[in-house]
């Protein structure tokens, strides 16, 4: 155990009885564990394996491949249909954890053997991604904002496309497209 990491596990309100208990698995799977994203992920050969994290309604043991394993039980979520490589298993109570020890356990030996094998998860290309037509017009009138738009790096630029996109109105897509215009200009990310 990592003494950085005990901090989230005492300043847990919610879930505090799975987070120990999913610590105490992927521990003993014979992960290093480190304090990334300000939650407990869990390493093999300095390759992140799992990360735990919580939710209002769950708290969920996260695999960053997890596109990769085979899923025999099914039991792998895909968090949002923009997740290409990562998949969770959801706990809603600690007796599921229990229960599903060995199965958690299997997992994460084979992501691990996912990680020695060196392989990776294809992922979806900036340009196959549908530009939302408000910000295409934008674009297309300026030409400043299109050449800092693709100046910025692949997963900057796919970071702005699905944030744009995931407005159901068109007001909401110009609103959008409206506030984030400059940081654009200046190369800057969504979160920057």
């Amino acid at each position: 155990m990592n003494p950085k990491v005990d901090w989230f596990f005492s300043k847990a309100k919610k879930w505090q009885k799975e987070f120990e208990q999913l610590r105490t698995i992927a521990i003993g799977c014979d992960l290093n564990e480190e304090l990334k994203w300000g939650h407990p992920c869990y390493t093999f050969e300095k390759k992140n394996i799992v990360l735990i994290h919580g939710f209002k309604d769950y708290c969920a043991l996260l695999f960053f491949k997890g596109a990769l394993l085979k899923d025999p039980k099914g039991i792998l979520i895909q968090q949002t249909e923009n997740v290409q490589a990562a998949r969770q298993i959801r706990f809603t109570k600690l007796a599921e954890i229990v229960k599903m020890k060995a199965t958690i356990k299997k997992y994460i030996y084979e992501a691990v053997e996912v990680e020695e094998a060196g392989l990776k998860v294809p992922l979806k290309k900036t340009t196959e991604y549908t530009i939302p037509e408000e910000f295409q017009k934008k674009l297309d009138k300026s030409p400043a904002l299109k050449k800092a738009f693709y100046a910025l790096t692949p997963g900057r630029q796919r970071g702005y496309i699905l944030y744009f996109s995931q407005a159901k109105q068109a007001k909401t897509r110009e609103s959008r497209i409206e506030k984030y215009h400059h940081q654009i200009l200046d190369g800057k990310g969504l979160d920057d």
